[in-house]
């Protein structure tokens, strides 16, 4: 019996998967749990696996492709089984926005007066879809006029494409009621919003890509952000080049309009004196490579001991409740080419420095290399982030929801400050602290702060 071969979800937050490179041709043997493909995920590149024995008949999907979650890329079925059926019905999934593109423009005008027309044409061969887009304007049914459509905005040195005109009929889109509360939760038109669900139907995915889009939203594929028209001064070939989005960028996109839009934050800094942590890695550095830490190392202990005395900052926002956690969990965030991961150290309370500098510098080999597996990136309770490697002295950072909080650490820099009335040179660090106000308020971010600072500033309480 055939086997389909469909991109999976290979993390919590996965929707939609990149095609890395196929490792095995059509008509090459085939046994459950051999790596048919890499996949790259909005977190790592990672494994897929064949569910069924066979011969990979047939590659559906090309290498580049990026597919939704549950799309079919390949058949594994036996030497003579015939899988024309299953091809055939994978052909009207795979390739819709291609046969609608070339008209387009001329959409409004070809919207069947009445919806449930629309869920019939969704059922229908692709040949006669493609006859439907086709055919001459006299032949299509009629629609009732269209409004004018608004102008573009201009902006700078190009314009956003103008939105799409409300439904014609008068009558509600058709939406999900997750989609509808999303909707009103932020700030998002419906009439605006093109659905991807079946029938045209609005989804929970169209919603959040149109709050990501912002007000400038267009109403074009699900997913998809507003195309910008070109600036008008660019007509030479080799100008610029289109680097096309990677999945971890598409997600740290759609995350962060996430955090920044519907979480009330508000900022605590301060300043802290690192001169006896310095004094420790100096130490420890003398004693050889193998008792080498960083001050982030430091930090990360410093926070999660702070966490576990303050537990209600170590919280996730749950929308009608708030989630204490009775385990500390601290996510680093890490640099890599794509864009920016956040591996996590579990029970970052019960560890030692030293197995947090070892767990931290694995970690990130495997961030940098794409390597992470989903349980070494989620499940975190508090996040950490720290550019003073490159020389930045403060700074603030953006929360990952549905976290409570994230700490942004400056460079450890010589600074004159005056100590039991002197002037002194120490070495100083600014920190800045993210705090979602529905769940921390300001004196219990001060008190996790000051908590954060003892033990900094003191680090052999982290050693006994």
């Amino acid at each position: 019996m055939a086997t389909k071969v469909v991109m999976e979800a290979l993390s919590p937050t996965m929707e939609e998967g990149r095609l890395v490179k196929w490792l095995k041709n059509e008509g090459d043997p085939i046994k459950s749990g051999d790596v048919l493909a890499e996949v790259e995920t909005d977190k790592a590149v990672m494994e897929l696996v064949a569910r069924g024995d066979g011969i990979l008949k047939k590659r559906i999907a090309n290498e580049g492709d990026a597919s939704p979650v549950g799309t079919l890329l390949a058949v594994i079925a036996g030497a003579d089984e015939n899988i024309d059926s299953i091809v055939a019905g994978a052909a009207p999934a795979a390739k819709p926005a291609e046969a609608a593109a070339p008209a387009a423009p001329a959409a409004p005008a070809a919207t069947p007066a009445d919806p449930s027309q629309s869920q019939g044409d969704a059922s229908a061969p692709a040949q006669e879809k493609a006859a439907a887009v086709a055919a001459p304007p006299a032949t299509r049914p009629a629609a009732a006029p269209q409004p004018p459509l608004p102008p573009a905005r201009s902006g700078g040195f190009g314009a956003v494409a103008s939105t799409p005109a409300a439904p014609s009929d008068g009558r509600r889109p058709r939406s999900s009621p997750l989609a509808r509360r999303m909707a009103s939760e932020r700030g998002v038109e419906l009439a605006e919003v093109q659905g991807s669900g079946p029938g045209g139907r609005i989804i929970k995915k169209d919603v959040e890509s149109a709050a990501a889009a912002g007000p400038s939203r267009a109403g074009g594929a699900a997913g998809k952000a507003p195309k910008v028209a070109e600036p008008r001064f660019i007509t030479r070939e080799g100008d610029y080049q289109d680097i096309p989005l990677t999945q971890i960028r598409k997600t740290i996109a759609r995350r962060l309009a996430e955090s920044i839009g519907p979480v009330p934050t508000f900022y605590l800094t301060a300043e802290w004196d690192a001169e006896r942590a310095s004094e420790m890695r100096a130490q420890l550095k003398e004693l050889g490579d193998d008792y080498k830490i960083s001050f982030n190392d430091i930090l990360i202990k410093a926070v999660a001991n702070a966490l576990s005395d303050h537990p209600e900052v170590n919280a996730w926002w749950m929308g009608d409740h708030v989630r204490h956690f009775n385990r500390v969990h601290v996510a680093m965030a890490v640099a890599i080419p794509e864009g920016l991961i956040t591996p996590v150290i579990f029970d970052a309370d019960r560890k030692s420095i030293g197995q947090i500098s070892a767990e931290a510098k694995q970690l990130a080999g495997l961030a940098r290399a794409r390597k992470l597996t989903p349980e070494q990136y989620t499940g975190s309770t508090f996040s950490v982030s720290n550019l003073g490697m490159f020389g930045i002295e403060h700074f603030t950072a953006i929360i990952n929801p549905p976290e409570a909080g994230i700490l942004a650490i400056g460079g450890v820099e010589p600074k004159a400050v005056v100590v039991d009335g002197q002037v002194v040179v120490r070495q100083r660090m600014r920190v800045t602290m993210s705090c979602d106000h529905r769940v921390i308020d300001g004196a219990s971010g001060a008190k996790f702060l000051l908590a954060v600072k003892r033990y900094f500033e003191n680090p052999l309480l982290l050693v006994i």
